[in-house]
């Protein structure tokens, strides 16, 4: 009586040395390092490492090692001082091919990466994550409205053939300049641009012969542009944040200007940096065939051309005239094309469907050029002082002849490597920001709640942990030794799948654990008192073991699936903190199950079964 099958204790074994296995990481703890990632392609092998390593040498920078990672380089250091000194060397000397970005990376040993095991993840209160601050360019936000209303009054004008001169964005950027021929088309273009776009405060001006109309934006549509580019970047960094998978980031507001984003247990910072700062773009211009490209780098382009570079350096012509930019770009994946290269397969809006359309039905056999812009903001060390440098990066990606008429999908080449066009697609898909961000603030965030409160924290649930393992050893004896066991197997195993799904834990979720310890010891309780029960009933001590375990398992059950009712319906309909919350409630409600029925019983079967047995030690 009271005995297993073999399988059941190879079973139970089997998953507690798994959950050890997978716990462990947990204790070596993390290396300071600095992550280099290449930017467009720079590359990143030996010839890199020796100049990295040259470098820290140099300026008596001690190091513990080097790594090749999926996306660059991982230099780990014994303290932070030494990693800050190296980020900044390394920012100062490097150029504009690599980014980098501080890093907590976890000190696990080889042997335990061999099984893919990792620690778990801790929230901004607990470990901390990565930190920006961000602030939004509102001076490029108010040209880019400036811009868009150049390019929308020569299509009104142009498609209800009202004739003039020039269109042009006032040197204050917050206006329009039209020059007209003459006084009565002046008049005409007035009537029609009051009737399209009556928000904007039109002004008449004569300067000698020349005929103007000054189209200005008002200030209440200033504030709102102002308000909708900082709202619009909120929205494309959650989505960007969403792409990068992070558990319970926050993307905020801070003020008029500036976003704050904070996203715990962040281990590429550098790839966060990366994708978070781009405002990467695409532009569809048609390319001109024959045009005279030596007057181009002359400073002489032909009238209605601009002078561009591919990605290899040779200058190329482009019309000015847009055909269809990237906020008409509605979702992007990356894929391979026919003939074996990287791709990006686009999809757009009505609106930019309709002007592909047209554009590739007019221009059949023509080529057609794809723009990458990108606007960065680069902090550079001067003479000791940081100055902030603003740069606008235009390459042609991709040149390719019509073929046939296209409109709301089609395919871009040249995007470089998969990786590069997989993060061309990410950013397209997550949408173009409304203006620059610039990165005033970065760093790896601490404990928010201080350390000695989480060591005080810590110190308490130990305690509380072994008052209760005296308590259960005391009134319970052998079988409250037992109960101590499987309370501590039950958080390992809590920790060991925390681990495996690479969940984020923050407070909250620390108190969803000590709730299902404390419904472990419950059950235990529930067991031995039933135990106890039939003892005192005159039952015989393996039959008392036996109908304990029966009778109290109902019981439990019940119990334990309510509260796992509770905790799915809190992820459910919670958000962030109570998300975490009501997952390791969940995941110590399955593990308390598994230690608390079989785990105790699989021990109390190999002390008292299979034996006669006078009294328990209850």
């Amino acid at each position: 009586m009271n005995q297993y099958p073999v399988w059941k204790y190879v079973l139970i074994a089997a998953v507690i040395l798994t959950g050890v296995l997978y716990a462990l990481p947990n204790l070596y703890g993390d290396d300071p390092a600095v992550q280099v990632s290449p930017l467009r392609g720079a590359p990143i092998g030996e010839e890199t490492r020796t100049r990295v390593t040259d470098l820290l040498k140099g300026e008596s920078i001690p190091f513990k090692s080097f790594e090749q990672i999926e996306r660059g380089m991982l230099i780990r250091f014994n303290n932070t001082q030494d990693q800050l000194r190296a980020k900044d060397l390394i920012d100062e000397k490097m150029g504009d091919n690599y980014v980098s970005a501080l890093n907590l990376t976890p000190a696990t040993p080889a042997w335990l990466a061999f099984f893919n095991a990792a620690p778990m993840y801790l929230g901004l209160d607990l470990r901390g994550g990565v930190h920006f601050l961000m602030e939004v360019d509102m001076v490029t936000a108010l040209r880019q409205a400036g811009e868009r209303y150049v390019s929308d009054l020569r299509s009104i004008l142009r498609n209800e053939k009202v004739r003039y001169l020039t269109i042009t964005r006032a040197a204050s950027g917050n206006a329009v300049e039209v020059k007209f021929r003459d006084v009565a088309d002046r008049d005409t273009g007035r009537s029609l641009i009051r009737k399209e776009f009556p928000r904007l405060l039109l002004a008449e001006e004569d300067r000698g012969d020349d005929v103007f109309l000054v189209a200005k934006i008002s200030d209440q549509e200033i504030r709102e542009t102002k308000k909708m580019a900082l709202q619009q970047n909120v929205i494309t960094l959650r989505n960007r944040v969403n792409e990068l998978g992070v558990a319970e980031p926050v993307v905020q507001q801070q003020g008029e200007d500036r976003i704050v984003v904070q996203l715990p247990g962040i281990q590429d910072t550098a790839r966060a940096k990366e994708i978070l700062g781009a405002t990467a773009t695409l532009e569809f211009r048609m390319a001109v065939e024959n045009g005279d490209v030596q007057a181009a780098l002359a400073g002489r382009p032909p009238v209605g051309t601009r002078l561009y570079k591919e990605r290899n350096g040779s200058p190329i012509l482009l019309k000015k005239r847009i055909v269809v930019t990237g906020d008409q770009i509605t979702d992007a994946a990356s894929g391979i094309d026919q003939s074996g290269q990287a791709a990006v397969f686009v999809s757009l809006d009505s609106k930019g469907a309709r002007k592909m359309g047209d554009n590739t039905r007019d221009n059949l056999g023509k080529p057609m050029a794809v723009v990458f812009i990108e606007n960065k903001i680069d902090t550079r060390r001067v003479d000791g002082e940081l100055i902030k440098v603003k740069k606008k990066i235009e390459e042609v990606i991709s040149v390719a002849t019509i073929q046939g008429q296209f409109s709301n999908r089609f395919q871009i080449t040249g995007a470089g490597t998969t990786e590069e066009a997989r993060d061309l697609a990410l950013l397209l898909r997550a949408g173009a920001l409304a203006a620059p961000i610039e990165i005033v603030e970065e760093r790896t965030v601490g404990p928010s709640l201080g350390q000695d409160n989480i060591d005080q924290g810590m110190n308490s649930v130990i305690v509380g942990f072994i008052v209760v393992m005296i308590f259960m050893a005391v009134w319970y004896r052998v079988f409250g030794l037992v109960a101590n066991i499987a309370l501590a197997v039950n958080l390992v195993m809590i920790v060991a799948v925390l681990s495996m799904l690479q969940a984020t834990l923050t407070l909250p979720g620390i108190a969803g654990i000590v709730l299902t310890v404390g419904m472990a010891v419950d059950a235990n309780v529930l067991i031995f008192e039933r135990i106890r029960e039939e003892l005192r009933s005159g039952n015989t001590p393996q039959a008392s073991i036996n109908a304990g375990y029966d009778k109290a398992l109902s019981t439990i059950a019940d119990a334990n699936i309510t509260t796992l009712i509770a905790a799915l319906v809190l992820y459910a309909f919670g958000t962030g903190p109570i998300k975490g919350f009501a997952i390791t409630l969940s995941i110590g409600i399955v593990c308390s199950m598994f230690t608390a029925i079989m785990g105790t019983r699989a021990v109390i079967n190999l002390v008292y079964g299979g034996r006669k047995v006078k009294k328990l030690a209850i």
